[in-house]
């Protein structure tokens, strides 16, 4: 049966508890929308009124949205998402020549998208993007909140709501110290390594996560390891003696570290192979904006970065992100 009151859902409303939502928080909420927290208390108790089912629960002191608040949410974000196209469209961009686009990049994707953005930014002058960096974890929870257009990902989130296709490959290369005993020699198994300090980032790094399936494939166990939550700290730390790492072949070609440079080890399997994807939601509506980016990249990619790292069907990437929906 039709609930009429839901026709009684303003945009406010619906902006409220996608905040709520994002934040956990009723009082961060508040602060975030200018708006006192009894308000947006009352608020809440009105959508939940006019839906006629709990939305919310507290939960270790977060409010998460119940099985009917999930969808509510996504319902909201679909809602807030068509207007702000209809807003592009109405101003007159429908070719996606201005607008905003929102992309989500884990930490090591932040050496290549402004090469792609810059020349992006030349030929579309009036489209404006932001940028919001993070590890894995975080840029999946941005993703879950559906807080970004796209993402850029070296494993993918799983699931029916994903899309996402290979753009730049990565490779993982194996670094030292440039005066270790290993710099310079052919062919190194890795057993002969097996016994040094590693550095590597914090678990759940997708650099790890490559790294460590290759380990545990081969039965074999790293007896010191070191964590550094930052891929400048891990390049610095190698290149002044503390230990060795796996790290991308992108992240250790950028910035210039004088003298103290770490060197690549020639290790049999290394270096690793590992890709970026860019990523969107199925249930989420690109810009227009963002689709321009898309087709940009599909055709411009070899000329922003080097055409070595291009994947192979990047030419049929728009494809992929404009199904029929």
């Amino acid at each position: 049966m039709d609930n009429p009151r839901l026709k009684q859902l303003s945009i406010r409303l619906l902006q409220v508890f996608i905040t709520v939502v994002r934040l956990g928080n009723v009082s961060a909420a508040a602060r975030q929308l200018h708006l006192t927290q009894p308000t947006v208390s009352l608020q809440l108790k009105k959508i939940a009124e006019l839906v006629g089912e709990p939305l919310l629960e507290s939960r270790d002191g977060v409010m998460r949205p119940t099985d009917v608040g999930e969808e509510v949410y996504r319902a909201a974000c679909d809602i807030l998402s068509r207007l702000d196209d209809l807003d592009d469209f109405l101003g007159g961009i429908k070719q996606g020549e201005s607008g905003h686009i929102r992309i989500g990049l884990v930490t090591t994707a932040k050496y290549v998208m402004p090469r792609i953005l810059g020349p992006f930014y030349r030929r579309f002058p009036k489209v404006q993007v932001t940028l919001s960096i993070g590890n894995r974890a975080h840029v999946l929870n941005r993703f879950a909140h559906q807080e970004d257009d796209l993402y850029l990902f070296s494993h993918p989130p799983a699931g029916e709501s994903v899309l996402a296709s290979r753009i730049i490959t990565n490779p993982l290369k194996l670094i030292a110290p440039a005066d270790h005993w290993a710099v310079g020699q052919k062919g190194l198994g890795f057993d002969v390594l097996k016994g040094e300090r590693f550095i590597m980032r914090e678990p759940g790094s997708a650099t790890r996560m490559m790294f460590e399936s290759w380990l545990s494939a081969r039965g074999i166990e790293l007896t010191d390891i070191m964590q550094i939550e930052s891929n400048e700290a891990i390049r610095l730390s190698v290149a002044s003696g503390l230990g060795l790492s796996v790290i991308s072949a992108h992240t250790l070609s950028e910035g210039d570290m004088g003298p103290e440079k770490p060197a690549v080890l020639d290790v049999a399997d290394f270096p690793l192979r590992s890709n970026w994807y860019l990523v969107a939601r199925r249930d989420k509506r690109l810009p227009q904006s963002a689709l321009q980016l898309i087709r940009f990249m599909a055709e411009h990619l070899g000329d922003c970065i080097d055409p070595g790292y291009v994947a192979d069907n990047i030419e049929a990437l728009h494809r992929v992100f404009t199904p029929s929906r």
